[in-house]
C-alpha cells in the first residue's frame, strides 16, 4: 500500500493550559497568524484527511480561530488531566467521521515547523518501513509529529494522564521506526518563543538581498 493510497487523517493537539507560557500559546501570532491556526492550515495542506483539532483550555478563544477552516473541532473537557485524554478525544473523533481509517498523524499545535512536507515524508517512512508507528526524530530527542496505523488506536486511545504516546511506542518498539527532522521547536516558555523569532529573523538576514 503506498502512501498516496493508505487513508490517513490528522489529529492536532492544541487542548493544553499553557501553564508554562503564563498565557494561551494557542493565540501566539507567529508571522501575524495564530499558532493554532498555523498549525491548522500546515495540516490542511497536507493529503491527510480529515483533520481533527483538539481544543481544551481557552476553548471559547481557540474555536473562532478555526471557524472558517474545513477541521472538525473536537473539544476534550478533561484537558487538564493531560495529553492522554485529549489523544483519545481527537481518536474518537476521527474514527467517527472516517470509520474506514487506517493510520492517522498526531501533531501539536505549539510545533512551528510542522508542514505539511513533514505529513508526507512520515507516510513515506510508514510506506517505506512497513513499520506501525513513525516518530519524528531530532538528535536524542523523540517525539511529535508521529504517525500510527490504525492496529494502535485502540492503545492510544486508552491513554490516562499527562503521557503521551510513550507507552505506547514503548510497548511496541518493534513496530516503530523514526524519522530524521532537524528541529521540532517546541514552544512551552517565553524562552522558547524568543530564541524561535531570533532564529527566524537570522534566517530572514541570512537570505535577504544585498544592497547594490
Amino acid at each position: 500500500m503506498t502512501e498516496e493510497t493508505l487513508q490517513c487523517g490528522l489529529v492536532l493537539l492544541a487542548a493544553g493550559g499553557s501553564t508554562r507560557m503564563g498565557r494561551p500559546k494557542q493565540l501566539l501570532e507567529i508571522d501575524g497568524v495564530p499558532l493554532v491556526r498555523r498549525a491548522a492550515l500546515a495540516a490542511l495542506s497536507s493529503s491527510a484527511r480529515p483533520v481533527v483539532v483538539v481544543i481544551g483550555a481557552h476553548a471559547e478563544l481557540v474555536r473562532p480561530l478555526l471557524a472558517d477552516l474545513p477541521v472538525l473541532i473536537a473539544e476534550n473537557r478533561d484537558w487538564a488531566k493531560g495529553l492522554g485524554p485529549s489523544l483519545g478525544c481527537g481518536l474518537r473523533a476521527l474514527t467517527a467521521a472516517a470509520p474506514k481509517i487506517e493510520a492517522t498523524v498526531v501533531a501539536l499545535a505549539d510545533q512551528p515547523h510542522f508542514c505539511a512536507d513533514l505529513v508526507a515524508r512520515l507516510r513515506q517512512r510508514q510506506h517505506d518501513s512497513g513499520r506501525g508507528i513513525v516518530l519524528a526524530r531530532a538528535g536524542a530527542n523523540l517525539g511529535p509529529p508521529a504517525l500510527f496505523l490504525r492496529r494502535h488506536f485502540a492503545a492510544l486511545g486508552g491513554l490516562r494522564g499527562d503521557v503521551g504516546a510513550r507507552a505506547v511506542v514503548q510497548a511496541n518498539a518493534a513496530d516503530a521506526t523514526t524519522l530524521e527532522i532537524s528541529d521540532p521547536a517546541d514552544l512551552d516558555t517565553p524562552a522558547d518563543v524568543a530564541r524561535f523569532l531570533a532564529g527566524q529573523a537570522a534566517q530572514r538576514k541570512q537570505f535577504s538581498p544585498g544592497k547594490l
